[in-house]
């Protein structure tokens, strides 16, 4: 390849990727359409965080496009102009024991909630359509709403929510790295790399981590594996006269309560800020 042809070559792959016209089942200029997205279903720990924005279609932004096709730097540039410029918007995030409790899809809709929630509060607007990136459309959304598939790099309302939900949870990531450089969040943001799960085997879980999430939920349980080997073992050891049974209380002696396995695995940690 020639001086000429790699530079021609460069200079293609700088051009800017403008969204694909996008055919809106109601007109954005005369309704209020908002794209919801979220950011963080993958990694093991951290919150989901989702985003809604409504734009204005008269002074629409430029460079909008799905956050995971955007730089970092051009993702940080243009969150702050999607705040000043867009007519409406909010964030909401479900936390680590939410994600547990409801599983990520769950999650992630009580997340998009909460975003819409916010917006209409902060924003004092009434949503005539809602666009959600992917399949599936959360159910308590109080207004119509459709499922757009790879939404994110057709709707720009849905490309703006893409990337305040990126670059809020990427904020947190730098945040708790910050806080915890050994875990190296900065670099991997959580999500199940080679050097993620290596660092996760010699180091204790933090409370930001997803127990439900595989290789999580098998560390929790190798971890307890040699307590409960050790609780075997003394229920099996032969008592001493006088002594009480293994499994029996001793006259005048108070149960012991149960202890849930995961706490010598998991660091107590009260001002770990979701």
């Amino acid at each position: 390849m020639t001086t000429s042809t790699t530079a021609t070559a460069t200079k293609r792959s700088r051009k800017k990727v403008a969204l694909p016209p996008y055919v809106y089942p109601l007109d954005p200029k005369t309704n209020v359409v908002c794209g919801f997205d979220e950011a963080g279903r993958g990694p093991l720990m951290g919150d989901v965080v989702a985003a809604c924005v409504v734009l204005d279609h008269d002074h629409m932004i430029e460079g909008l496009n799905d956050s995971k096709k955007l730089s970092e730097k051009k993702r940080d540039a243009l969150a702050p102009l999607i705040k000043a410029q867009a007519k409406a918007w909010g964030i909401g995030r479900a936390s680590p024991q939410e994600i547990d409790q409801l599983n990520i899809i769950g999650a992630t809709f009580l997340a998009m909630r909460r975003a819409y929630d916010e917006m209409c509060a902060n924003f004092k607007v009434q949503v005539n359509l809602a666009l959600v990136d992917g399949n599936l459309v959360p159910p308590t959304l109080p207004c119509y709403s459709e499922a757009v598939v790879k939404g994110d790099a057709q709707v720009a309302e849905i490309a703006a929510a893409s990337i305040l939900a990126k670059t809020t949870r990427d904020a947190d990531l730098y945040a708790l790295d910050q806080q915890y450089p050994q875990y190296q969040f900065a670099k991997h943001k959580g999500y199940p790399t080679a050097a993620h799960l290596a660092l996760i085997q010699e180091l204790p879980l933090l409370p930001c981590y997803r127990t439900s999430y595989g290789p999580v939920k098998k560390l929790i349980a190798a971890r307890s594996a040699p307590a409960q080997v050790a609780s075997n073992q003394a229920a099996s050891a032969p008592t001493a006269p006088g002594q009480a049974a293994p499994g029996k209380v001793a006259p005048g002696k108070a149960a012991a309560q149960p202890v849930d396995p995961t706490y010598y695995t998991l660091i107590e940690d009260p001002d770990w800020q979701r």
